[in-house]
Protein backbone atom coordinates (compact mmCIF):
# COMPACT_ATOMS: atom_id res chain seq x y z
CA UNK A 1 0.00 0.00 0.00
CA UNK A 2 1.51 3.35 -1.08
CA UNK A 3 0.10 6.14 0.85
CA UNK A 4 0.30 9.76 0.68
CA UNK A 5 0.23 12.37 3.60
CA UNK A 6 -1.91 15.74 2.43
CA UNK A 7 -3.43 18.62 4.08
CA UNK A 8 -6.31 20.38 2.64
CA UNK A 9 -7.66 23.25 3.92
CA UNK A 10 -11.01 25.11 2.78
CA UNK A 11 -11.74 28.30 3.78
CA UNK A 12 -15.69 29.64 3.31
CA UNK A 13 -17.32 32.27 4.00
CA UNK A 14 -18.50 31.15 7.44
CA UNK A 15 -15.55 28.45 8.32
CA UNK A 16 -11.91 27.53 8.06
CA UNK A 17 -11.38 23.81 7.94
CA UNK A 18 -8.37 21.54 8.15
CA UNK A 19 -8.24 17.60 7.01
CA UNK A 20 -4.75 15.92 7.46
CA UNK A 21 -5.11 12.52 5.75
CA UNK A 22 -3.03 9.67 4.26
CA UNK A 23 -4.31 8.39 1.25
CA UNK A 24 -4.23 5.43 -1.10
CA UNK A 25 -5.07 6.06 -4.67
CA UNK A 26 -5.16 2.51 -5.58
CA UNK A 27 -7.65 1.36 -2.62
CA UNK A 28 -9.78 4.61 -3.37
CA UNK A 29 -9.18 4.79 0.60
CA UNK A 30 -8.81 7.86 3.06
CA UNK A 31 -7.85 7.56 6.55
CA UNK A 32 -8.43 10.72 7.74
CA UNK A 33 -5.44 11.66 10.47
CA UNK A 34 -6.97 15.25 11.77
CA UNK A 35 -10.02 17.00 10.65
CA UNK A 36 -11.14 20.63 12.21
CA UNK A 37 -13.45 23.28 12.01
CA UNK A 38 -13.42 26.85 13.34
CA UNK A 39 -16.24 29.54 12.77
CA UNK A 40 -14.01 32.74 11.31
CA UNK A 41 -16.98 34.54 9.73
CA UNK A 42 -14.44 35.68 6.51
CA UNK A 43 -17.50 36.48 4.70
CA UNK A 44 -18.80 39.28 7.39
CA UNK A 45 -20.12 42.09 6.02
CA UNK A 46 -18.87 41.39 2.37
CA UNK A 47 -22.11 41.06 1.00
CA UNK A 48 -22.57 44.74 1.55
CA UNK A 49 -19.38 46.03 1.45
CA UNK A 50 -17.38 44.32 -1.04
CA UNK A 51 -14.77 44.20 1.42
CA UNK A 52 -13.11 41.30 3.85
CA UNK A 53 -13.13 43.46 6.89
CA UNK A 54 -10.05 43.39 9.22
CA UNK A 55 -11.49 41.46 12.03
CA UNK A 56 -13.11 38.81 9.85
CA UNK A 57 -8.95 38.54 8.13
CA UNK A 58 -7.47 38.83 11.59
CA UNK A 59 -9.65 35.66 12.58
CA UNK A 60 -8.96 33.43 9.87
CA UNK A 61 -4.82 34.32 9.73
CA UNK A 62 -5.13 33.40 13.56
CA UNK A 63 -6.88 30.05 12.41
CA UNK A 64 -3.88 29.82 9.77
CA UNK A 65 -1.49 29.98 12.66
CA UNK A 66 -2.95 27.01 14.70
CA UNK A 67 -3.50 24.40 11.34
CA UNK A 68 0.27 25.25 10.56
CA UNK A 69 1.16 23.91 13.73
CA UNK A 70 -1.04 20.95 13.27
CA UNK A 71 0.33 20.28 9.77
CA UNK A 72 3.69 20.17 10.74
CA UNK A 73 3.34 18.12 14.18
CA UNK A 74 1.69 15.58 11.17
CA UNK A 75 4.80 15.33 8.75
CA UNK A 76 2.33 16.62 6.19
CA UNK A 77 4.35 17.61 3.07
CA UNK A 78 1.86 18.65 0.99
CA UNK A 79 -0.77 21.58 1.15
CA UNK A 80 -3.93 22.86 -1.23
CA UNK A 81 -5.50 25.70 -0.15
CA UNK A 82 -8.80 26.38 -1.52
CA UNK A 83 -11.10 29.52 -0.89
CA UNK A 84 -14.53 29.75 -2.09
CA UNK A 85 -17.39 32.25 -2.06
CA UNK A 86 -16.54 35.61 0.40
CA UNK A 87 -12.79 35.91 -1.02
CA UNK A 88 -14.22 35.51 -4.59
CA UNK A 89 -16.18 38.21 -4.03
CA UNK A 90 -13.72 40.41 -1.91
CA UNK A 91 -12.62 43.58 -3.65
CA UNK A 92 -9.17 43.14 -1.27
CA UNK A 93 -9.28 39.48 -1.70
CA UNK A 94 -5.28 40.09 -2.14
CA UNK A 95 -4.32 41.19 1.43
CA UNK A 96 -6.01 37.72 2.25
CA UNK A 97 -4.09 35.98 -0.08
CA UNK A 98 -0.52 37.79 0.94
CA UNK A 99 -1.25 36.93 4.80
CA UNK A 100 -2.11 33.30 3.98
CA UNK A 101 0.81 32.43 1.83
CA UNK A 102 3.17 34.07 4.79
CA UNK A 103 1.50 31.91 7.37
CA UNK A 104 1.50 28.64 5.77
CA UNK A 105 3.51 29.10 2.80
CA UNK A 106 0.99 28.28 -0.10
CA UNK A 107 -0.56 30.30 -2.92
CA UNK A 108 -4.93 30.05 -1.56
CA UNK A 109 -6.54 28.93 -4.41
CA UNK A 110 -10.01 31.42 -5.44
CA UNK A 111 -11.88 28.34 -7.59
CA UNK A 112 -14.72 28.75 -9.60
CA UNK A 113 -17.89 28.30 -8.39
CA UNK A 114 -18.50 25.07 -11.20
CA UNK A 115 -14.75 24.12 -9.45
CA UNK A 116 -16.09 24.60 -6.38
CA UNK A 117 -18.80 21.94 -7.11
CA UNK A 118 -16.76 19.64 -8.68
CA UNK A 119 -14.69 19.36 -5.47
CA UNK A 120 -17.45 18.90 -3.49
CA UNK A 121 -19.13 16.15 -5.82
CA UNK A 122 -16.00 14.14 -5.28
CA UNK A 123 -15.53 14.41 -1.90
CA UNK A 124 -19.28 13.38 -1.28
CA UNK A 125 -19.67 10.69 -3.73
CA UNK A 126 -16.58 8.45 -4.04
CA UNK A 127 -17.40 6.43 -1.29
CA UNK A 128 -21.27 5.63 -2.57
CA UNK A 129 -20.24 4.50 -6.00
CA UNK A 130 -21.26 0.79 -5.59
CA UNK A 131 -23.75 1.00 -3.07
CA UNK A 132 -26.71 -0.57 -3.80
CA UNK A 133 -29.44 1.38 -1.83
CA UNK A 134 -28.05 4.84 -2.42
CA UNK A 135 -27.76 4.76 -6.01
CA UNK A 136 -26.90 7.58 -8.82
CA UNK A 137 -27.60 9.52 -10.47
CA UNK A 138 -26.44 11.94 -7.62
CA UNK A 139 -27.55 15.68 -6.47
CA UNK A 140 -24.88 17.02 -4.64
CA UNK A 141 -25.72 20.03 -3.02
CA UNK A 142 -22.81 21.89 -0.38
CA UNK A 143 -25.07 24.95 1.45
CA UNK A 144 -22.85 27.15 2.30
CA UNK A 145 -22.43 30.34 4.35
CA UNK A 146 -22.28 32.61 0.88
CA UNK A 147 -23.27 30.17 -2.02
CA UNK A 148 -24.84 26.99 -2.44
CA UNK A 149 -23.29 24.75 -5.09
CA UNK A 150 -25.51 22.25 -6.70
CA UNK A 151 -23.50 19.29 -8.66
CA UNK A 152 -25.73 16.29 -10.94
CA UNK A 153 -23.34 13.37 -11.97
CA UNK A 154 -22.67 9.51 -11.74
CA UNK A 155 -19.11 8.73 -11.31
CA UNK A 156 -18.39 12.28 -12.90
CA UNK A 157 -19.76 15.25 -12.47
CA UNK A 158 -22.54 15.90 -15.64
CA UNK A 159 -23.56 19.50 -14.61
CA UNK A 160 -22.38 21.74 -11.98
CA UNK A 161 -23.93 25.52 -10.91
CA UNK A 162 -23.22 27.78 -8.25
CA UNK A 163 -26.00 30.06 -7.11
CA UNK A 164 -25.28 33.11 -4.09
CA UNK A 165 -27.52 31.41 -1.61
CA UNK A 166 -25.82 31.11 1.74
CA UNK A 167 -26.70 30.89 5.63
CA UNK A 168 -24.62 33.91 6.09
CA UNK A 169 -25.89 35.80 2.74
CA UNK A 170 -29.16 35.32 3.61
CA UNK A 171 -29.12 36.42 7.56
CA UNK A 172 -27.35 39.56 6.57
CA UNK A 173 -29.52 40.11 3.72
CA UNK A 174 -32.54 39.08 5.29
CA UNK A 175 -32.82 39.42 8.83
CA UNK A 176 -35.40 37.53 9.92
CA UNK A 177 -37.45 38.21 6.98
CA UNK A 178 -38.38 34.61 5.73
CA UNK A 179 -40.76 35.55 2.54
CA UNK A 180 -37.86 37.90 1.65
CA UNK A 181 -35.35 34.74 2.08
CA UNK A 182 -37.73 32.76 0.18
CA UNK A 183 -38.44 34.89 -2.62
CA UNK A 184 -34.61 35.11 -2.68
CA UNK A 185 -33.59 31.16 -2.53
CA UNK A 186 -36.35 30.98 -4.83
CA UNK A 187 -34.63 33.01 -7.95
CA UNK A 188 -31.53 31.33 -7.20
CA UNK A 189 -32.97 27.85 -7.31
CA UNK A 190 -34.01 29.14 -10.89
CA UNK A 191 -31.13 30.36 -11.89
CA UNK A 192 -29.76 27.04 -10.61
CA UNK A 193 -32.17 24.90 -12.72
CA UNK A 194 -31.20 26.61 -15.78
CA UNK A 195 -27.67 24.51 -15.81
CA UNK A 196 -28.54 21.79 -13.37
CA UNK A 197 -31.58 19.42 -13.43
CA UNK A 198 -33.20 19.80 -9.99
CA UNK A 199 -35.93 16.92 -10.06
CA UNK A 200 -35.10 13.66 -11.21
CA UNK A 201 -31.64 12.51 -9.24
CA UNK A 202 -31.90 9.18 -7.84
CA UNK A 203 -30.61 10.15 -4.44
CA UNK A 204 -30.06 14.31 -3.09
CA UNK A 205 -26.95 14.55 -0.92
CA UNK A 206 -26.46 17.16 1.28
CA UNK A 207 -23.11 19.28 2.56
CA UNK A 208 -21.67 21.28 5.01
CA UNK A 209 -22.75 22.69 8.62
CA UNK A 210 -25.52 23.54 8.13
CA UNK A 211 -27.49 20.37 6.82
CA UNK A 212 -25.14 18.03 9.43
CA UNK A 213 -25.98 20.49 11.77
CA UNK A 214 -30.06 20.28 10.75
CA UNK A 215 -29.51 16.41 10.55
CA UNK A 216 -28.01 16.36 14.49
CA UNK A 217 -31.39 17.80 15.56
CA UNK A 218 -33.58 15.81 13.26
CA UNK A 219 -31.75 12.59 15.10
CA UNK A 220 -32.20 14.23 18.72
CA UNK A 221 -28.79 13.59 18.93
CA UNK A 222 -27.24 14.55 22.76
CA UNK A 223 -24.19 15.74 21.55
CA UNK A 224 -22.58 16.04 17.87
CA UNK A 225 -21.66 12.31 16.67
CA UNK A 226 -20.02 12.24 13.53
CA UNK A 227 -20.77 8.36 12.88
CA UNK A 228 -24.11 9.07 13.31
CA UNK A 229 -24.62 11.97 10.93
CA UNK A 230 -22.38 10.59 8.51
CA UNK A 231 -24.77 9.00 5.72
CA UNK A 232 -28.01 9.50 8.02
CA UNK A 233 -31.20 9.72 6.23
CA UNK A 234 -33.33 12.38 7.41
CA UNK A 235 -37.13 12.51 5.99
CA UNK A 236 -38.67 16.14 4.04
CA UNK A 237 -41.22 16.24 6.94
CA UNK A 238 -38.85 16.12 9.70
CA UNK A 239 -36.80 18.72 8.05
CA UNK A 240 -39.43 20.98 7.95
CA UNK A 241 -40.26 20.05 11.37
CA UNK A 242 -36.69 21.34 12.42
CA UNK A 243 -36.65 24.47 9.84
CA UNK A 244 -40.20 25.90 11.92
CA UNK A 245 -38.74 25.41 15.01
CA UNK A 246 -35.56 26.92 14.24
CA UNK A 247 -36.99 30.22 12.61
CA UNK A 248 -39.18 30.04 15.64
CA UNK A 249 -37.01 29.97 18.27
CA UNK A 250 -34.94 33.03 20.57
CA UNK A 251 -31.44 33.19 20.15
CA UNK A 252 -31.32 31.95 23.58
CA UNK A 253 -33.20 28.58 22.59
CA UNK A 254 -30.84 28.45 19.63
CA UNK A 255 -28.22 28.62 21.46
CA UNK A 256 -29.30 26.03 24.10
CA UNK A 257 -29.62 23.30 21.65
CA UNK A 258 -27.02 20.50 22.71
CA UNK A 259 -25.64 20.13 18.83
CA UNK A 260 -25.40 23.19 17.91
CA UNK A 261 -21.95 24.95 17.23
CA UNK A 262 -21.87 28.65 18.82
CA UNK A 263 -21.02 30.27 15.15
CA UNK A 264 -23.79 28.74 13.47
CA UNK A 265 -26.89 30.59 16.10
CA UNK A 266 -27.52 33.16 14.51
CA UNK A 267 -27.50 31.89 10.85
CA UNK A 268 -28.78 28.25 11.24
CA UNK A 269 -32.53 29.77 10.70
CA UNK A 270 -31.78 30.87 6.86
CA UNK A 271 -29.26 28.01 6.24
CA UNK A 272 -32.45 25.34 7.35
CA UNK A 273 -35.17 27.75 4.98
CA UNK A 274 -32.37 27.25 2.31
CA UNK A 275 -32.02 23.22 2.63
CA UNK A 276 -36.09 23.16 2.91
CA UNK A 277 -36.54 24.93 -0.17
CA UNK A 278 -33.72 22.58 -1.84
CA UNK A 279 -35.70 19.63 -0.60
CA UNK A 280 -39.19 20.90 -2.02
CA UNK A 281 -38.03 22.19 -5.03
CA UNK A 282 -35.87 18.63 -5.98
CA UNK A 283 -39.16 16.81 -4.77
CA UNK A 284 -36.37 14.28 -2.76
CA UNK A 285 -38.63 12.34 -0.12
CA UNK A 286 -35.21 12.18 1.75
CA UNK A 287 -32.33 13.67 2.25
CA UNK A 288 -28.77 11.63 2.48
CA UNK A 289 -26.14 13.85 4.87
CA UNK A 290 -22.53 13.80 4.25
CA UNK A 291 -20.45 13.90 6.21
CA UNK A 292 -17.13 14.03 3.46
CA UNK A 293 -17.26 16.97 1.04
CA UNK A 294 -15.46 19.90 -0.50
CA UNK A 295 -12.29 18.98 2.02
CA UNK A 296 -12.29 15.52 0.84
CA UNK A 297 -12.59 16.67 -2.99
CA UNK A 298 -9.46 18.63 -1.97
CA UNK A 299 -7.45 16.24 -0.27
CA UNK A 300 -8.35 14.06 -3.46
CA UNK A 301 -7.11 16.36 -5.89
CA UNK A 302 -3.62 17.04 -4.28
CA UNK A 303 -2.88 13.43 -5.26
CA UNK A 304 -4.96 13.06 -8.15
CA UNK A 305 -3.71 15.99 -10.30
CA UNK A 306 -0.04 16.77 -8.11
CA UNK A 307 1.12 12.74 -7.54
Amino acid sequence: MSLSRVAAIDCGTNSIRLLVADLDPDAGELHELDRRMTIVRLGQGVDRTGRLAPEALERTFAACREYASVIAAHGATRLRFVATSASRDAENREEFTAGVRAILGVEPEVVSGDEEAELSFTGATRELLGSTELRPPYLVFDLGGGSTEFVLGTDRVEAARSVDIGCVRMTERHGEDTLAMRADIKRALDLAAETVPLTGAATLVGLAGTVTTVAAIALELPTYDWAAIHHSRIPLERVREVTTMLLAASHEERAAIPVMHPGRVDVIGAGALVLLAVMERTGAAELVVSEHDILDGIAWSVVVSRA
